[in-house]
């Protein structure tokens, strides 16, 4: 699979299952919405920690860098490593339904890392 595929996949996933999460209600109860859509930075995310970036600003760098036109509103580092960190409940309920997808609470043995 390609990188761009990749990309787009992650992000149809991600935009799907927030889709479905949200059912009529908001993440957020006040201030401005960010230009970056919650599935644009959780893609960024998934992607950047696959390709091995384990940081906010490395991922963030690497997106600008090589993707600015796939991601035109993303915005400054802050506002990037903001967003990203407020939606850590949203991340952690897709981390339990892809781990519920992929069979891992029915598995006795489980691979933590590869190294």
């Amino acid at each position: 699979m390609s990188q761009q595929d990749f990309i787009i996949w992650v992000f149809c996933w991600v935009d799907d299952n927030l889709t479905q999460l949200q059912q009529g209600m908001r993440f957020r109860s006040r201030g401005y919405p960010p230009k970056l859509s919650d599935a644009e930075a959780i893609t960024m995310e998934v992607v950047g920690e696959f390709l091995g970036f384990s940081t906010d600003k490395g991922i963030w760098t690497y997106f600008r860098d090589h993707w600015r036109e796939w991601f035109p509103e993303l915005g400054s580092r802050a506002n990037f490593a903001k967003q990203i960190s407020n939606l850590w409940v949203v991340k952690q309920q897709r981390q339990e339904k892809l781990a519920r997808l992929l069979g891992a609470p029915d598995r006795p043995v489980h691979i933590i890392d590869g190294f």
